[in-house]
């Protein structure tokens, strides 16, 4: 158990707010459970970016195959589209979960990364993930926007994403 430093509420490990009074207990206890940090095995990966067209206009579709998946996953971004693993503990539940891929294991944060609509062209971002975005292979910095282009790799920790826009 641990307890709210504000109201000195008993509530279970791993929580991230108090339940009495709505205190976030992420800087006062690291007691979350958080993504593991996964050793370096770059070489794992192979990188073939297709410098395909940076054009998105608002009505294009995502498509998103995810390696080893059976069947790509399509979706329609909003201004900004959050990408990640669910989490019942946090309550986290991003735009596109990718639980069900091993997103655990291969070392996906809760809010990992985001896809960001804008003028004719959509962005990556990294979200402060554990394991880094890397996009066609160049680990992204946190929170700076990279241009996606059709036809890209997109590595959240292990798991490896190609985008198509359609």
């Amino acid at each position: 158990m641990i307890e709210c430093s504000n109201c000195h509420h008993a509530m279970l490990e791993g929580a991230l707010f108090c339940d009495e009074c709505g205190l976030s207990l992420w800087d006062d206890a690291q007691t979350h459970i958080s993504t593991r940090k996964l050793e370096d095995e770059s070489s794992e990966f192979s990188v073939k970016s297709g410098w395909g067209t940076a054009t998105f206009q608002e009505r294009n579709r995502v498509i998103i195959h995810i390696r080893d998946a059976a069947e790509p996953t399509t979706i329609i971004p909003d201004a900004e589209f959050v990408i990640g693993r669910r989490d019942a503990n946090s309550g986290a539940v991003p735009d596109l979960d990718l639980t069900s891929f091993g997103a655990l294991e291969k070392g996906v944060s809760r809010l990992h990364a985001a896809l960001r609509r804008g003028e004719e062209v959509l962005s990556i971002i990294d979200l402060d993930s554990a394991n880094g975005t890397f996009l066609n292979g160049q680990r992204l910095a946190s929170h700076v926007p990279r241009l996606l282009r059709d036809g890209d790799e997109i590595r959240l920790g292990r798991l490896v994403l190609h985008v198509y826009f359609k």
